[in-house]
């Protein structure tokens, strides 16, 4: 007897079998999951764009150590500290060059469309390069000229006619705060929750269009290290050096990202939002799934009896309820994974943001949609445990 019913249990896909009685409570089980899954997928997207779209520029940055304002907050926030902070680095032992930089969010007209948008200035001496982007690198001799730009190819507006004179070697104006300037190249960074592009010039054309900045109050210090000298050994000198100074704050280049992606992730209303919308997806989901193997417990809690009537203990009963649950998150996540790829694409191209699949993302949710699964079929096997064949007749 023992015999049998282990090769019953070995043989038969009870929760399968169940699952699949009614399809209609299946489909409405799969299609729960499914939406679950989509909204968690689209605010990992969101929340993965937003801080990836928010420090592309600090990745691009050519420097090896960052000297900040110690009251700036991230690129659209930043304070200045003075010029001369950058020739007392230089003095530094194994400091190779010190450059200055100016940032400032700017209103600008859109010269396809002339409506106003915020977009980010970026300046610095065309004499040298300040950013690892070598569509700017090629075109700094057109910056040295008075009221030349370049523009930012991957912005976020209508700007297919602008982009289409440029490819076709015009130059294309437009005016910023009251003063016209000439688009005259394109380059490729992208937009982000910030704004909605980036302006590149010289320092010289940059004041012009901010006339109240002073050409010694700087945004950025760009700290380049010789060869054979250590970075963090360097950092350390400067801030021995600078130590006394407070409007000065030394930082690499990777804590000068992570600086910029924190600031969106504790300080930014909007990072958490999107964590708490990955939550509120993860919740949705243990609700929706309990209650169809709540649903399902129910109405076999009889048959359930008979088993345990028939010798067959809790362990297996329980095993039953997480064969459901499990083929519940595979079936779920199948549409789950499918349904955010379009998704994806359509918020790309409307918002320009890096919203992409990751193998990571996907392998995330799979597991968690295991556990959110797993969770709720813990939950709903709570009356079975309890269930008593004597009480059932």
């Amino acid at each position: 007897m023992v015999g049998f019913i282990q090769e019953l249990q070995r043989r038969t896909p009870l929760g399968w079998l169940q699952l699949n009685h009614q399809k209609s409570r299946l489909l409405v089980a799969i299609s729960g999951i499914a939406f679950a899954d989509v909204l968690i997928f689209m605010q990992l997207g969101f929340q993965n764009a937003l801080y990836d779209s928010n420090t592309r520029f600090h990745r691009s940055v050519n420097a090896d150590i960052i000297l900040i304002s110690p009251q700036s907050k991230n690129l659209q926030n930043m304070s200045t500290f003075s010029r001369r902070r950058l020739l007392q680095a230089a003095d530094v032992p194994g400091v190779k060059s010190a450059q200055a930089m100016y940032t400032g969010l700017v209103t600008w007209k859109n010269p396809q469309t002339k409506r106003k948008t915020s977009v980010q200035a970026i300046a610095f001496s065309p004499e040298q390069s300040a950013l690892n982007i070598p569509e700017i690198d090629h075109q700094l001799d057109i910056i040295k000229l008075p009221d030349q730009f370049l523009f930012d190819r991957g912005a976020r507006g209508d700007y297919d006619q602008v982009f289409a004179q440029m490819d076709a070697g015009k130059t294309v104006s437009t005016e910023i705060e009251k003063r016209t300037i000439n688009i005259s190249g394109l380059f490729k960074l992208g937009a982000s929750f910030g704004a909605d592009g980036t302006l590149v010039s010289s320092d010289e054309n940059f004041l012009r269009i901010f006339p109240r900045r002073s050409v010694g109050s700087v945004s950025l210090g760009l700290i380049n290290v010789k060869p054979g000298y250590d970075i963090e050994q360097v950092a350390a000198a400067l801030k021995t050096h600078l130590g006394n100074n407070q409007d000065v704050k030394v930082i690499t280049h990777a804590e000068y990202v992570k600086m910029e992606e924190d600031y969106w992730k504790k300080e930014s209303p909007i990072g958490f939002i999107f964590s708490i919308g990955v939550s509120m997806g993860f919740i949705v989901g243990v609700i929706i799934v309990y209650q169809v193997l709540s649903t399902d417990v129910n109405s076999h809690l009889k048959e359930y009896a008979t088993f345990k009537a028939m010798g067959y203990n809790n362990t297996y009963l329980l095993g039953v309820i997480f064969e459901e649950a499990i083929i519940l998150a595979a079936l779920g996540f199948i549409p789950g994974f499918i349904i955010p790829l379009g998704l994806y694409n359509l918020a790309r191209n409307a918002t320009n943001l890096p919203i992409y699949m990751t193998l990571g993302r996907a392998l995330f949710v799979f597991i968690l949609t295991f556990i959110m699964c797993t969770i709720s079929g813990t939950i709903a096997t709570g009356k079975l445990q309890s269930a008593d064949p004597a009480d059932m007749f």
